[in-house]
């Protein structure tokens, strides 16, 4: 349980928010200039002539910069964050940012302010040290420990990049929350009702959709979905676009080259779409630096139109949550509306067609302001965590895991361990043995998503289990085990369970899943589905082929070899040709019909293998001295391959 004072902050792409609970109430904080909003802009001052750091600036102050001099300004950094160089470069077409040139692949990506260079968690630490400084100068005093909002989608990289900037602004990050859920904790609270709720999540730079089940003051994610590449700025993008390549033609002024001309025609979009939720129509009527005048008005019909195919890729998450929670859209109860972009009359009628609420007799919920319903649910999950009130006391938050995570086992297959909308905290355990005789080291490669093989899923890390001892292939037996913490974030370790050997690894930011790859990896495996399963059938096919002929090439050196009649000898030498002639094939059917018929043929075999095993097992020993040399049974769903194999 936390300790003192704990606040709430969204930390997010357009605007950040910190709250806390005032009563039985969350609260947000206002900043100086007494607005609740603290943009997500933060501007680097010239370095002063007596020399030292440059000032640096959060904020409406830095918006004001941006214009000015937008090569020393930086906003919407969130889309920066938790990833690679290489990813973010088609980013920057739509930013006037510039990244340091000499950052190798593989290293955190670095924007260049003016004279100096930060990393995106440097930028968003800047404003959380914000946030901070208005939470300590509303209470009087020291504000250490807060919860902080993530998009549900964000992955494991970006997770971290977020606890890494909460730890530079000298906040001990107590929890990340997924930002739909804070939505939720915040309606629940003010609700106080049960029933099935869908969180409809469209903010500035990304979209999340939750299903939760809320019941007896339990918030239980059943699934969750979205676009970490989709929001507000898009829209803005748009009309930006627009303005520019009009300006271009009919006055042959190229504003692409005037980053501060940019930015100022940026500012006009922005203003005609928030202009567009409430009016029929929104002008923009700017001075450009020819003298010329550009007019242009934009009827509502029009913008709709334009912004039509952004906002109908929400639909397609939407339907995939409602699908794995295992529900129709008749089954809602309440769909709670979160982020800026919502309040756009055609998405509001989007939500309303996608779970038919009109024809229920139902609206969706805006009671809460959707700019700051994600800190207030930030709020009561920090009074959770303080205990500090009864109104929160008895409440539970159950979030999931959004990707299924696993390892990869013998050819490439994914030996699944954590299914996707798990809850978390999560913990589980499986059980594997070893594919080849003698293997002293095995390699353990992590993984995350939905496709059945490990080249199509993303790699989260790599780590040795070393020092095993030497043995039959299949008899060690080594214990993976997953544990998903509450922020979301990975911790695996193995064991072989006879000599003790064990090796663990926390699975830290890679800043290398792309946007692309997370939005498209449960796409893929439904797209895939059928074409993954049946290689992986051929796959486990052709290992146990390949395990059975070895177990034969062995036999013939035993004993009970000897033993069989000369016409057993042949029928298995024909059945183990045969297998071993179409196991390299693409013949699912052959290599299982050959593997069945060696299996047949060597029947006899095994059982006089085993009858000679137990009786040198038992000879002059007790039953437990006997039991211990045979060995435990090892059930093992999937080898593993040697690490010098990997």
């Amino acid at each position: 349980m936390a300790e003192g004072r704990v606040v709430g902050i969204d930390l997010g792409t357009t605007n950040s928010l910190v709250a806390y609970m005032q009563g039985d109430a969350p609260v947000v904080i206002p900043g100086v200039d007494g607005s609740n909003l603290v943009p997500s802009i933060v501007a680097l001052d010239p370095i002063p002539a007596s020399g030292g750091r440059p000032t640096v600036t959060v904020g409406n102050s830095a918006r004001r910069v941006l214009i000015e001099t937008p090569e020393r300004v930086i906003y919407s950094v969130k889309r920066l964050m938790g990833r690679s160089l290489d990813e973010v470069r088609d980013e920057l077409k739509f930013f006037p940012f510039r990244l340091a040139d000499d950052v190798e692949a593989g290293e955190v990506p670095r924007v260049q302010l003016g004279e100096l260079r930060f990393t995106p968690p440097e930028i968003s630490a800047y404003i959380l040290r914000q946030l901070k400084r208005n939470a300590e100068r509303f209470f009087g005093e020291p504000v250490t420990q807060a919860v902080i909002t993530v998009p549900a989608y964000f992955n494991d990289a970006q997770r971290q990049a977020t606890k890494d900037a909460g730890r530079m602004a000298g906040l001990e990050v107590l929890r990340l929350v997924n930002e739909p859920t804070a939505a939720a904790l915040a309606y629940g609270l003010d609700r106080a009702k049960e029933g099935t709720i869908a969180v409809y999540d469209l903010g500035g730079g990304t979209f999340d959709i939750s299903i939760l089940k809320l019941r007896d003051g339990i918030f239980e994610v059943q699934s969750t979905n979205g676009d970490t590449h989709l929001g507000g700025d898009d829209i803005d993008n748009l009309l930006l676009a627009i303005a520019l390549d009009e300006i271009h033609s009919e006055h042959g002024v190229d504003l692409r080259t005037q980053p501060g001309a940019v930015q100022g025609l940026r500012k006009d979009a922005i203003d005609a779409k928030i202009s567009l939720s409430s009016e029929s129509s929104a002008k923009f009527d700017i001075e450009l630096p020819n003298g010329d005048r550009y007019q242009r008005e934009i009827p509502r019909e029009v913008f709709e139109q334009l912004i039509e195919p952004v906002l109908n890729r929400t639909a397609g998450p939407c339907k995939q949550a409602l699908t794995d929670a295992g529900i129709t859209p008749e089954q809602i109860d309440e769909v709670v509306l979160v982020g800026g972009s919502t309040r756009i009359p055609s998405v509001r009628r989007l939500v309303d067609d996608i779970f038919h609420l009109s024809a229920r007799g139902k609206k969706p919920h805006t009671e809460l302001n959707p700019d700051e319903v994600v800190a207030l649910g930030a709020a009561v999950q920090a009074d959770i965590l303080a205990g500090a009130s009864k109104t929160t006391e008895e409440m539970l938050l159950l979030d999931v895991t959004p990707l299924s995570l696993g390892i990869e086992a013998l050819g490439g297959v994914v030996a699944r361990i954590i299914p996707r909308n798990s809850t978390i905290p999560a913990s589980a355990t499986e059980h594997f043995t070893t594919g080849v005789d003698g293997q002293t080291n095995v390699a353990i490669h992590v993984l995350q998503g939905e496709r059945e093989l490990a080249a199509d899923c993303r790699s989260l890390a790599r780590f040795d289990l070393k020092g095993i001892p030497p043995m039959t292939a299949g008899l060690p037996r080594i214990e993976v085990k997953f544990l998903i913490d509450a922020d979301g974030i990975l911790h695996v370790s193995a064991r072989e369970q006879r000599s003790g050997k064990a090796a663990e690894i926390e699975v830290k930011a890679t800043y290398g899943l792309t946007d692309e790859q997370v939005e498209t990896m449960i796409l893929d495996s439904f797209d895939h589905a059928e074409e993954d399963f049946a290689k992986r059938l051929l796959i486990e096919a052709r290992n146990e082929a390949e395990t059975i002929l070895a177990k034969v090439e062995q036999a013939r050196m035993s004993p009970a070899w000897g033993a069989l009649r000369g016409e057993e000898q042949s029928a298995i030498g024909a059945a183990g040709d045969r297998l071993a002639a179409v196991k390299a094939g693409d013949d699912l059917t052959a290599i299982r019909e050959a593997t069945l018929a060696l299996d047949r043929a060597t029947h006899r075999l095994a059982e006089l293998m085993m009858d000679a095993a137990v009786t040198t097992a038992i000879r002059g020993k007790t039953m437990t001295a006997a039991g211990e040399d045979l060995g435990e049974e090892v059930t093992a769903p999937h080898p593993m391959a040697p690490a010098e194999f990997k």
